[in-house]
């Protein structure tokens, strides 16, 4: 299966590179900066994949206005050849968030004049017969365009303070995660299944964008401690954005494991995996005492186990 990945450095096209090195049943290649109809032609694709815009809210809004041009004029070369579309897109279109889980049937209805375009946009990708759109909790990854973890562990380093939600709940979700899961979902499809749609993915256990900062900082300190350095890492400032209400942002991502089979993966394993990775290439020639490791897995296993009592308020596991 080949297929075209929009923006080369995106960290989910990285990712999904990545992912197609270990295999050979799929093979994701980087789009040029134009895709037209002759473009598809050319490449010929089983699938046209736009990575999502990082948290369209806080981008300049000719950026979105830009994409959502882009994903108009892309899905009218697709329908011309009859090239799937698949659409990731930020669950921050979500605005006001909501109580319980997000269902995949409930469409955005964001305040924000730029968001309600790419709400627009969507309402279009929903009437080509072959369409997926994936609405994924916000990214974090080690490498790329919008790799809210490699900008995270940057800012620490300098000792730069980093400001972050304390009252924003959401799910943190692996860049990796995503990757593997797109791909199990297009070789299903390109293997006869005929599920179109829209899904869902996120990572497992809800936490507060200031609890995640927390957990990457005390990880990432912990990791430098075990090669024997020790940087005055930038400190955490928490903030208070929506009164005494805190709002919440969690997908439920059932549907994908219904259909598809895939799960949830918990975000505090796939963190600590990418923790592991990032020392190993800054300090290859140094032996970890200690890099936290086994506790963040045991953490990972406690969250989970919590996870499955609280699902059913929370989350659906999938």
């Amino acid at each position: 299966m080949k297929c075209l990945v929009l923006q080369a450095e995106h960290c989910l096209n990285l990712a999904l590179r990545d992912t197609a090195a270990q295999r050979s049943d799929i093979e994701y290649l980087p789009a040029p900066e134009m895709v037209d109809a002759d473009v598809l032609a050319t490449f010929g694709p089983d699938a046209m994949i736009v990575p999502p815009l990082a948290d369209p809210g806080r981008c300049e809004p000719a950026v979105v206005y830009a994409h959502a041009n882009q994903v108009e004029a892309l899905l009218e070369a697709c329908r011309a050849l009859q090239v799937p579309l698949v659409w990731c897109v930020s669950d921050a279109l979500y605005e006001d968030g909501a109580e319980g889980p997000i269902d995949e049937d409930i469409l955005p209805r964001p305040r924000d004049e730029a968001m309600r375009r790419l709400v627009a946009v969507g309402e279009r990708v929903r009437r080509h017969p072959q369409h997926l759109i994936l609405r994924l909790g916000p990214l974090f990854g080690r490498k790329g365009e919008g790799a809210w973890l490699s900008e995270l562990i940057n800012s620490l380093m300098r000792g730069e303070t980093v400001r972050a939600a304390q009252d924003l709940v959401l799910c943190p979700t692996s860049v990796m995660a995503v990757a593997r899961a797109l791909t199990g979902v297009l070789l299903q499809l390109k293997s006869g299944a005929r599920v179109w749609g829209t899904y869902h993915l996120c990572g497992m256990e809800p936490v507060s964008v200031f609890t995640f900062c927390s957990v990457v900082r005390i990880q990432l300190e912990t990791r430098l401690e075990g090669v024997g350095e020790s940087p005055a890492l930038g400190e955490l400032q928490g903030l208070n954005q929506h009164h005494d209400t805190p709002l919440r942002r969690v997908l439920n991502c059932r549907r994908l494991l219904d259909v598809f089979g895939i799960h949830q993966k918990s975000w505090r394993l796939e963190l600590g995996l990418m923790l592991d990775a990032w020392c190993q290439q800054h300090y290859p020639d140094r032996d970890e005492a200690d890099n936290g490791s086994r506790d963040s897995n045991n953490g990972s296993r406690d969250s989970n186990n919590g996870s499955r009592d609280s699902s059913r308020g929370e989350t659906a596991r999938a």
